[in-house]
Parts: structure tokens; C-alpha cells; sequence
């Protein structure tokens, strides 16, 4: 009877694990569906923005404003966006591979450009400084692991975050470039792509680089039709001087990238977490199906067993 109690036992765990698995998916779905329509609400706008900052970039390739300035990299800054917990599938997993992948082989992140011309960075791989700005408190464990420094962490902002709280980034990131301290920014998110499907990515905000944004703009090229956006090509009239105008709207476009990809990366994170709870109470339900078939296969084996011996008892007296 010892297996019957100890079957029993783990039938009754693994129904409340799946009753908590359950309910966290049913969480995370609601979560997720907060987060996909705010991604979804900003994409028409985020590629708006982008096709200003890729018009901007080329009519002002040869000015040389802070944010445009281009030069040999010997440092980088790498913005990570991450979750706060885990319990969301290979979310973390994910973006931080794509990360040690680029820290371990920076031969991308050695690369500026001007136009279409490549500056390489004559700095050896060990010499290059990567320094790290984590979005999320699992990014912090992972870039500990890599032993790189981190110098700015924002927890708070994995969830549904507002512009004005995305602003305290973006004014370290353009600061950190204008006072020269890092030759190159790039952020690593996560694309949402659909509810099963999420992409990490790295991608460069400073310099700002018209050949990159044109490669984003170019995978939002279907989400714009959606929205009936085309891409084209403007000339710009500056008043009252491309300096002032300069100054003041590319760190609003600047500001615009990071908050489009912490939305990106959330709406990724809660559809993972609501896929891995949406596993889990599966695998629950089918271990408990396991778990009740062997013991009432154990329990009809006892019962046959009994009803053997007392037949045979009975027989033995007749």
C-alpha cells in the first residue's frame, strides 16, 4: 500500500503545481495582451520617427553634430534589456546568448560608418571596453558572468513604462557619446514577433547610422503597410539652423528607439512566460494522467491479488 500512498501523494502535488501554473499563465495572457497592444500602438509611430531620423542622418551626413560624429571604436556601451524574473521560457536565455556571442567576436562591434563607407577599429578584441547598462535585474546576474561593468541599471522599467520614465536612459546613453567616454551605443532586446515567436537583436543607436535604421525600417516594412505608411525619401527646409533643430529633435528620436524596444522586449517577455506556464500545466496534467493510469493499475493488481487468495482460501476449506 506503500505505492498506492506515495502515487497519491504526487498526483495531489502535481494538480496544485498545475493549478498555479495555470493560474500565472492566465496572468501572463492578460499581461501580454496589455503589453501587444502598446507595441502594436507605437510601431506606426516608432517607424514614423525612424524614416525622420534616416532622412536626418543622410541630409545631414557631413554635419558634424554630437550624435552624427563617427569615430574608431575602442569603447562601447551595450544597453540589455531583460526581465526582472524569470519563469518566461528562453527569454533571458536568449538575448544574453546574443550578447556573449557579440562580446566574445566584437568584430561587428568595432565597425562605424560614414554613409556607406566602414571605419574598423584597429583595437584589438581584448582591449576593446564594452561597459553595459541593464534594463531588468536578470541582466545584472548575466553581465556579471561575462565581467563587464555595468554602469547604470534600471529594474523598473520591464513593464508597460512610460516615455518620461524611458527619458533618464536615453540622457545617459547621449551623454556617456557627447562626452566621448564610449565611440559606439548599441542596444540587444527582444522583437516580438508573434506570440510564439520572439527574435533578440542587437542594434546601434549611436552614431546615428543611416544604414542601420534603414535595415529596421526595412523589417517594419510590413507592419507600416498595416498602417498604410510609406517610406520615402524628403528634403528637408531647417529653421532656424540645422544646430538648433539638431539639438532638439534627435534625442527625442533617440528616446523614441529605447522606448520601442523596452516595449518590444516586454511584449516578448510576457508572451514567453505565457507559453512556458501554458507548457508547464501541460506537462502537469499529462504527468497526473500518468500518475492516475499506474495507480489504478496498481490498485486493480492489489484488488485481483485479494480476490486470488481469498478464492483460494475458499477452496482450500471446501
Amino acid at each position: 500500500m506503500s505505492n498506492l500512498k506515495e502515487i497519491r501523494s504526487r498526483i495531489k502535488s502535481v494538480n496544485n503545481t498545475g493549478k498555479i501554473t495555470r493560474a500565472m499563465e492566465m496572468v501572463s495572457a492578460a499581461k501580454m495582451r496589455k503589453s501587444t497592444e502598446s507595441v502594436l500602438k507605437i510601431r506606426a509611430y516608432a517607424h514614423a520617427a525612424w524614416s525622420v531620423l534616416t532622412n536626418l542622418a543622410r541630409a545631414f551626413e557631413n554635419y558634424e553634430h554630437g550624435l552624427l560624429e563617427v569615430r574608431e571604436v575602442k569603447s562601447v556601451l551595450i544597453v540589455a534589456i531583460t526581465s526582472n524574473r524569470g519563469l518566461c521560457g528562453s527569454f533571458n536565455a536568449q538575448i544574453m546568448k546574443k550578447v556573449r556571442e557579440e562580446v566574445e567576436n566584437p568584430e561587428r562591434l568595432k565597425v562605424n560608418r560614414i554613409g556607406t563607407k566602414k571605419i574598423n577599429s584597429p583595437v584589438a578584441d581584448k582591449d576593446l571596453k564594452i561597459d553595459f547598462i541593464t534594463v531588468g535585474r536578470k541582466g545584472e546576474g548575466l553581465v556579471g558572468k561575462l565581467g563587464k561593468n555595468i554602469i547604470a541599471a534600471f529594474p523598473e522599467l520591464t513593464y508597460l513604462p512610460g516615455i518620461d520614465e524611458v527619458r533618464p536612459l536615453s540622457s545617459i546613453v547621449m551623454e556617456e557619446y557627447l562626452n566621448k567616454k564610449y565611440d559606439k551605443v548599441v542596444i540587444a532586446y527582444t522583437d516580438y514577433v508573434s506570440v510564439i515567436k520572439q527574435e533578440p537583436k542587437i542594434r546601434q543607436i549611436l552614431p546615428v547610422s543611416k544604414i542601420d535604421l534603414e535595415k529596421q525600417i526595412a523589417e517594419m516594412d510590413n507592419i507600416a503597410k498595416e498602417f498604410g505608411l510609406k517610406e520615402q525619401e524628403m528634403e528637408y527646409k531647417v529653421e532656424p539652423s540645422p544646430k538648433k533643430v539638431l539639438e532638439h529633435i534627435f534625442p527625442r528620436l533617440i528616446e523614441m528607439q529605447l522606448y520601442h524596444a523596452i516595449l518590444e522586449s516586454n511584449a516578448s517577455k510576457e508572451s514567453s512566460r505565457m507559453m512556458a506556464m501554458k507548457n508547464a500545466t501541460d506537462a502537469a496534467r499529462d504527468m497526473s494522467e500518468e500518475l492516475t493510469f499506474a495507480y489504478n493499475q496498481i490498485r486493480q493488481m492489489k484488488i485481483t491479488q485479494e480476490i486470488a487468495e481469498i478464492s483460494a482460501g475458499s477452496a482450500a476449506v471446501e
